[in-house]
């Protein structure tokens, strides 16, 4: 007996098995359906990690029903640990490409060295269909080394270059000679997925590399905002009686799945970011996340603010800040920070050694006032990380409070 209900109108979502990057451009032809609307809305999950794979399967069902217009559905990393699904339509993937390359100079060949099942790596895939080009991969499957960037660099043919990488792997390529050689011919390198450091900004730009800072989201099909500039039709503003930074244009998701109503876009075609910052004369500059303000004392303190004063302070490499309980305050600020032991930081030799707690806090007192100031120190290899290159604060936090 058949059913006599009507199929829902709509895409079905299918699972987009990312394999390990070297493979990735075997998804250009799934990618370019999707767009057009002949194939599959996707979701993209990594192939090589079947927990992974499953948790966001899990939360964001395959054979789920989307509007005809969604191409994809592209899971956003959360600092809650629960995946959200950002619904991408396929104009406004295209939109974001087609501006990238307008602001860029005009359509050339990419270099992947992110895993694509993350927006910033998508996004690579489908500017080279747009493009009409095919990406040159780089495998990170084991990690990033940028002796891959050297050797990948040489596959690459002639004409305009562009590439992304996370903050993390530029510090790598600045201590590579090598990669530092083959990526001073690149005509762009996108830098987004966090916050970039002035200090590192300011070497890579010294080693003559053409930087170009990214702000957006999954929820804006990757970077939005270049150097603090609008995209071609990327609208910002800032929500009234407050610092929440408000996306707009075509780029911005249609919704997250299963999320009908999602007050993050309550206003239609607008998305209601949880970034703080201030706007004027057309220029964004984003403070940090509203989420991860500490309060302390009763004063609100923003990690990324207390942080770009920190990572400009000699022997600190890396650094990341975070609120622990307190009974008096409520909670205090502490930092945990990576030493910088690399050649090229100043003093002698080599590197200037780790500094103290109190010059940290002198550091911070000078700009920003005594209360933001650290009031604890801890010296770490590395901060744990997530997604493609964000501080995982939650993760930090547990790690030094021992929970």
């Amino acid at each position: 007996m058949t059913d006599p209900r009507p199929a829902p109108a709509g895409r079905r979502l299918a699972a987009l098995p990312v394999p390990p990057t070297a493979r990735a451009a075997v998804l250009l032809p799934r990618v370019a359906r999707a767009l057009d609307g002949s194939g599959d809305a996707l979701l993209p999950v990594p192939a090589d990690d079947p927990r992974e794979s499953g948790r966001l399967t899990g939360a964001l069902p395959p054979g789920s029903v989307v509007d005809d217009t969604v191409a994809m559905v592209v899971a956003t990393s959360g600092t809650t640990g629960t995946p959200k699904g950002a619904m991408l339509p396929g104009p406004a993937l295209v939109a974001g490409a087609r501006a990238t390359h307008g602001r860029l100079g005009g359509p050339g060949t990419w270099l992947l060295p992110l895993p694509p099942h993350h927006i910033a790596g998508m996004q690579i895939l489908v500017r080279s269909v747009v493009a009409g080009t095919e990406p040159v991969i780089v495998d990170v499957t084991r990690g990033f080394d940028p002796e891959d960037i050297v050797a990948a660099t040489r596959r690459m043919p002639v004409g305009r270059r562009y590439t992304s990488l996370v903050p993390t792997q530029l510090v790598k390529v600045l201590d590579h000679p090598g990669a530092v050689d083959a990526l001073r011919t690149f005509d762009a390198i996108l830098v987004g997925g966090a916050a970039t450091p002035a200090a590192l900004r300011e070497r890579a730009e010294a080693a003559g590399l053409a930087l170009v800072r990214t702000y957006g989201m999954s929820e804006t099909c990757g970077g939005c905002v270049y150097d603090g500039v609008p995209l071609d039709g990327v609208r910002v503003r800032i929500a009234p009686g407050t610092s929440r930074i408000v996306l707009g244009g075509p780029v911005v998701a249609a919704g997250y799945l299963g999320a009908p109503g999602h007050p993050a876009f309550a206003e239609p075609g607008w998305f209601r970011t949880d970034d703080a910052g201030e706007f004027d004369d057309g220029v964004l500059t984003v403070t940090g996340r509203l989420d991860e303000a500490i309060t302390t004392g009763g004063l609100t303190v923003v990690p990324q603010v207390v942080e770009a004063v920190l990572e400009r302070v000699p022997g600190v490499r890396a650094c990341a800040v975070v609120g622990l309980p307190d009974e008096r305050l409520g909670r205090r600020v502490a930092v945990a920070i990576v030493p910088d032991t690399s050649p090229h930081a100043p003093g002698t030799p080599g590197a200037p050694g780790t500094p103290t707690l109190e010059t940290l806090r002198s550091a911070v007192a000078r700009e920003l006032g005594p209360r933001a100031a650290p009031r604890e120190m801890f010296v770490v290899d590395a901060l744990p990380m997530r997604g493609i290159g964000k501080v995982d604060r939650w993760a930090l936090h547990a790690r030094l409070t021992g929970g």
